[in-house]
C-alpha cells in the first residue's frame, strides 16, 4: 500500500510531504528513502515500492519542498536535468539533513518502529553520510554519494553501520576524491566501500539509460544484506 503522509518540521512550524510504501505484514523496520537531485519521482517511488515489497515502511521525504513542493524531474530529458543541478545549487543540505531527522522523529513517533535506516541516491547519497554523522539513524546506505572527502572531518561521530557504494568512473566524483574517501573511511571501524570497476554515476537507477542491469543487482543485493543485518 502507497500514500502521501504529513511530516513536521523539527520545531513544529511547518510540514512537508512524504511518500511511503508499506509492507504487507507488520514491518520489519523502516527505512528513509533519500532522493536524487530530480526529487521524489517514480523512481525514488520504485525504490520505496521494493523495500515494501522486502517487509519495509518505506518513505521519501520530499526534501525540496522549500523551493518547489512535489517536483519530480527526469535525467534523461537535458533541460530537466539541467533543471535539476540549479535546484541542487540552491538546497540547503544542511536544512535537508534536519528535515530527515524530522522523518526519523516521524517514523519513531507515529509509526512506533523504533529500528530506522536510511539509504540515499546521488545527492541522496551525500545526504546519508551527513544523516549518519548527525544523527541517530541506525544504518545508512549511500549510492554515489558526491563530496564525501569535504565531509571526512565528521567521521569521528558516526556511531551506527554506513555502507558506500563508489563507481570508479563516477563523473561527479573523481579518481582523488574515491582515494580520499578509502584513505578517511577505510580503517573506520562502521564503515563499508565498495567500488564498482568501470561504473559512472547512477548505475543503481530504476529506470533510465544510467542503469547497469547487472551492477544494480549486485549493489541491491548487498543494501538488502547490510539492512537485513543491521536493523534486525
Amino acid at each position: 500500500m502507497t500514500e502521501t503522509v504529513t511530516i513536521a518540521t523539527l520545531t513544529g512550524e511547518k510540514t512537508f510531504e512524504a511518500y511511503v510504501a508499506r509492507p504487507a505484514e507488520a514491518p520489519r523496520a523502516a527505512i528513509v528513502v533519500i532522493q536524487e537531485i530530480f526529487g521524489v519521482n517514480a523512481g525514488i517511488r520504485r525504490k520505496c515500492d521494493r523495500l515494501a515489497e522486502d517487509g519495509y515502511l518505506a518513505i521519501a521525504p520530499d526534501l525540496f519542498w522549500r523551493l518547489e513542493p512535489g517536483i519530480e524531474l527526469d535525467p534523461d530529458v537535458e533541460p530537466e536535468f539541467q533543471r535539476a543541478l540549479d535546484l541542487m545549487g540552491k538546497f540547503d543540505q544542511d536544512q535537508g539533513i534536519r528535515d530527515i531527522e524530522a522523518t526519523l522523529h516521524h517514523i519513531r513517533r507515529e509509526e512506533r518502529i523504533a529500528k530506522v535506516g536510511c539509504v540515499g541516491y546521488c545527492l541522496g547519497g551525500r545526504l546519508a553520510y551527513m544523516t549518519a554523522a548527525r544523527t541517530d539513524v541506525n544504518a545508512s546506505v549511500g549510492y554515489y554519494g558526491v563530496g564525501i572527502d569535504g565531509l571526512l572531518h565528521e567521521k569521528h561521530a558516526i556511531a551506527h553501520p554506513l555502507l558506500l557504494h563508489v563507481p570508479t568512473e563516477d563523473g561527479f566524483v573523481d579518481k582523488d576524491t574515491q582515494r580520499a574517501m578509502h584513505e578517511g573511511l577505510d580503517d573506520h571501524p562502521k564503515v563499508t566501500l565498495y567500488d564498482y570497476e568501470g561504473l559512472d554515476h547512477g548505475f543503481a537507477t530504476e529506470f533510465g539509460q544510467r542503469r547497469s542491469e547487472e551492477a544494480a543487482n549486485l549493489a541491491d543485493n548487498r543494501s538488502s544484506d547490510f539492512f537485513a543485518e543491521h536493523l534486525a
